[in-house]
């Protein structure tokens, strides 16, 4: 079984003031959950693992939009730099698929694939960043890939929780509803290098 980083449920984070936050953001803030550096950190060592666990086989890395794109390309340069300098590489290749399932802060009963695609994934090897898997598995197994592999920066811990758990988390953090680092809210907040707490009156002034 796959584990991340975790992160305690009683975790509060830390004082956004002693981060580089961006000004139009700085009210709207709680706190800084996850530092942009341990974030890079974290995904230098799942890229380390990934390496060492798929052989040479070739790699079609799926990227799920937009709120995988940040850590999927942090993740892909790290592959890419021990591609470069270690004792073995692998060829890869770049897909993209966009998935939304989310208005405001809550998750829609629809979940909408905006696909690319999908059949040049027939017989190859699959690794694949983001947040909603069940849907996009069911779409990808009818391309019968060689393997599919899930790579997921964050995995929440709430009394729902699926019985499914990615092949490689990077941190497993409370249930909290986290922007930054690309995860939005209503499209705000890509642009947040660290991964942060929404004070409540955000989601009020953001909310569509």
């Amino acid at each position: 079984m796959a584990y991340g980083l975790q992160i305690r449920d009683e975790e509060s984070g830390y004082n956004k003031n002693l981060f580089c936050i961006p000004k139009h953001y700085e009210e709207d803030l709680e706190r800084v959950f996850i530092p942009h550096g341990l974030i890079l950190d974290r995904t230098e060592r799942l890229a380390r693992d990934i390496m060492q666990d798929m052989g040479s086989h070739h790699i079609v890395a799926l990227c799920v939009l937009k709120g995988g794109y940040k850590f999927f390309a942090d993740l892909l340069d790290h592959i890419k730099a021990l591609n470069q300098n270690g004792d073995k590489s692998v060829p890869i290749t770049v897909d993209f698929v966009r998935i939304k399932s989310y208005c405001n802060d809550s998750p829609t009963e629809k979940i909408s694939i905006v696909g690319e695609e999908l059949s040049t994934l027939n017989g190859k090897d699959i690794i694949e960043t983001g947040r909603t898997m069940k849907a996009l598995l069911s779409k990808l197994k009818d391309n019968e890939p060689k393997m599919v592999k899930v790579v997921s920066l964050l995995v929440k811990r709430t009394h729902q929780s699926p019985s499914y758990r990615p092949d490689y988390i990077g941190f497993e953090i409370p249930d909290k509803f986290v922007v930054g680092y690309a995860l939005d809210y209503n499209e705000y907040f890509r642009d947040l290098n660290h991964i942060c707490i929404l004070k409540e009156k955000a989601k009020e002034k953001y909310r569509i």
